[in-house]
């Protein structure tokens, strides 16, 4: 038998509460009432319902106090407000502090039956999230264990051993065995080279990220992350244009993850662009943000991965003739943005290339002027 769905409702008019609980009282819910906020606090504290019915008119403390204790008790209790006094005012101040729903007095049987699947419904949608995001840390957790104790660590072993080797082996060895030995060596260091990827992507702590913010040059940041492509933009003869708009805005981060963001971004369109092609990336103010948009003219993507090309571990498959990537960029630089209140974002089409858009808030009291170089 499935447990009982726990409702509080909380008004200080007694024929509401009686009414509540006659109508719900068929369905399988433990029903509590309050007659005013101090008591409904307290319960909720006590009874930590699923779904609580809140008046905003009581007297003591008022139904928006009650919604913003609501929030600090358990942010996931779904909150439906129920008043005599609608008004879009009040309506959207009651949205704003959380609440889901909105039910104007007087309400027959069935809207309150209706409501109340309803809030139920998002209650059990929000804590099924909540566990999918708990296991997909823990996944995370445990990744990041076996790829550093299980993989790692014989891979070090291994290495070691075979500078050792090559190094006692050099006055023995044919020049075809050297180049095997070369050839080994090489491989190891990118298999070395991509477990640090995958650390570094499963790793991050957010909130670190946070405690270096202060206020940040985008044109330096945008010049540190080609600086770090250039030498692969010149093997394949890709010139990289920048254009930064004049008196751009800061905005507040990290400079480091920032650069790493774009690296990542840059370093992909030159993986997957074509010999003599070009990288533009052009930076503007726009509004109370910084728009920095990377456009690049390779391989593109199709439109079955876009909707996936910023989860970890994802990788296309549209040409099997490039070589692929970790599948981890994307996805550490969708946290990067993120951690600094922005976003990013795709559009591409397959054979006619990609346009990323990343968004941070900007300082708009400081601008800074900035010239335009290529």
């Amino acid at each position: 038998m499935d447990a009982q769905s726990k409702i509080l409702v909380i008004d200080d008019e007694e024929i509401v509460l009686d009414s509540c609980t006659q109508i719900l009282a068929g369905g399988n819910f433990d029903i509590r009432t309050a007659e005013n906020g101090i008591l409904g606090v307290t319960l909720i504290e006590e009874f930590r319902p699923d779904l609580v019915f809140v008046d905003l008119k009581m007297p003591g403390i008022s139904g928006f106090e009650v919604l913003e204790k609501i929030q600090e008790i358990d942010p996931t209790i779904v909150m439906i407000v129920i008043t005599g006094y609608a008004t879009i005012g009040s309506a959207v101040e009651a949205m704003q502090k959380g609440a889901f729903d909105f039910l104007p007095k007087p309400f027959t049987p069935d809207e309150l039956r209706l409501i109340t699947r309803r809030g139920l419904e998002k209650r059990k949608l929000v804590i099924e999230t909540l566990a999918l995001r708990r296991e997909k840390e823990l996944l995370r957790e445990q990744f990041a264990a076996i790829v550093s104790h299980e993989l790692k660590s014989p891979l070090a072993a291994v290495q070691q051993y075979l500078y050792g080797l090559s190094g006692e082996l050099s006055s023995q060895l044919t020049e075809d065995q050297l180049r095997r030995f070369e050839r080994i060596q090489t491989r190891i260091d990118d298999l070395m080279q991509l477990i640090h990827t995958w650390l570094r992507a499963i790793t991050v702590d957010i909130d670190s990220i946070k405690e270096n913010f202060k206020p940040i040059d985008i044109s330096s940041v945008i010049s540190k992350a080609v600086e770090s492509v250039q030498p692969n933009a010149i093997r394949k003869d890709i010139p990289i244009n920048t254009t930064i708009q004049d008196e751009i805005y800061p905005v507040e981060g990290d400079e480091g993850t920032l650069v790493e963001a774009i690296v990542n971004i840059v370093g992909n369109a030159i993986k997957y662009s074509p010999t003599g092609s070009r990288v533009e990336i052009t930076a503007e103010n726009k509004e109370s943000q910084i728009l920095i948009i990377i456009k690049d003219n390779g391989i593109g993507i199709s439109k079955e991965d876009l909707p996936f090309v910023f989860e970890d571990f994802y990788t296309s498959t549209t040409d099997r003739n490039t070589e692929r990537g970790s599948g981890v960029g994307l996805a550490l630089t969708k946290r990067i943005l993120e951690a600094h209140d922005g976003s990013v974002s795709v559009e591409s089409e397959l054979g006619k290339g990609s346009t990323f858009t990343l968004c941070l808030p900007a300082i708009k009291d400081n601008p800074v002027e900035m010239t335009t170089m290529s």
